[in-house]
């Protein structure tokens, strides 16, 4: 956990959402669509913020976690800054394996979009989704974050000198074969886990949810550059507007998930919690 600390308490998580805007305005799209019009809403993993902010802008009540906290102090500063400390209900450094700062049932929805894919043992991302699980009022919807295993593949053979020890082939090799990446250059990119796009919905549906959607966030937009926006843009609003009708809707279809940097899930809580 200290890597991880370490890694964002220099990276611009903010910026990087900016940067990749698809990924990010298709996300809240998809959240604010299956929300309720009110409720209490945790932002898990928040990293500085972004997620909530927005949360906050439509209404709901939010509180926020992470694990670093110049992260949440940032938070902190930016819901100043935007007028919006009224509508959090707290600001807090916690491990996503440990909420035992909340009551069971706590929130109405429950978001993770980070936390799982820095958890690099089965045992960890268990015990994440377990506690995301508890704090979420039965029938509340979670959006959790996932990166996959095909794309990184996609990425290596693209970029292999960019995401050592993915400039050997046996490297890549046994990445395939257990989704933890550790990146060789000091300060790079922290140890992650890759899923396989299959075991998604069987992983959280093991933990009690009843799984509705796997979005891919960049949809068929990933690869666009800001200069093909604005020729959209400068076609008026009313066609900008059918073409980000499109990209939210395709975000839903399945055959471009393995191309999206990261996957949305959007699950339910089921009552009764299932064996496992």
């Amino acid at each position: 956990m200290n890597k991880v600390i370490d890694y964002y308490n220099t990276f611009d998580e903010w910026g990087r959402l900016d940067r990749e805007p698809v990924e990010f305005i298709v996300n809240l799209h998809h959240i604010l669509a299956m929300l309720p019009k009110k409720g209490h809403v945790l932002d898990n993993g928040a990293g500085p913020g972004k997620y909530s902010m927005e949360l906050a802008k439509n209404g709901f009540d939010v509180t926020l976690t992470d694990l670093t906290p110049r992260l949440v102090d940032i938070s902190v500063a930016k819901a100043k800054e935007l007028n919006l400390e009224k509508q959090f209900k707290g600001f807090h450094s916690a491990d996503a394996k440990d909420l035992s700062i909340f009551h069971d049932e706590l929130f109405d929805a429950s978001l993770m979009m980070g936390p799982l894919y820095h958890l690099q043992s089965r045992e960890d991302r268990d015990t994440a989704v377990q506690e995301l699980y508890r704090v979420t009022r039965s029938g509340g919807y979670v959006f959790v974050a996932f990166m996959t295993r095909i794309r990184h593949l996609m990425t290596s053979l693209m970029y292999p000198e960019h995401w050592k020890p993915h400039d050997h082939v046996s490297s890549i090799k046994e990445f395939m074969k257990t989704g933890v990446f550790n990146h060789s250059d000091e300060g790079r990119f922290t140890g992650a886990y890759y899923y396989n796009i299959e075991d998604i919905k069987p992983f959280m549906e093991s933990h009690g949810f009843e799984s509705i959607k796997l979005i891919a966030s960049s949809s068929i937009a990933g690869a666009l550059k800001p200069e093909q926006f604005d020729y959209w843009r400068s076609r008026g609003e009313d066609e900008f507007h059918e073409v980000m009708k499109m990209i939210y809707q395709e975000a839903e279809n399945p055959s471009i998930l393995g191309v999206s940097s990261h996957l949305l899930y959007i699950g339910r809580k089921r009552t009764e919690h299932p064996s496992i």
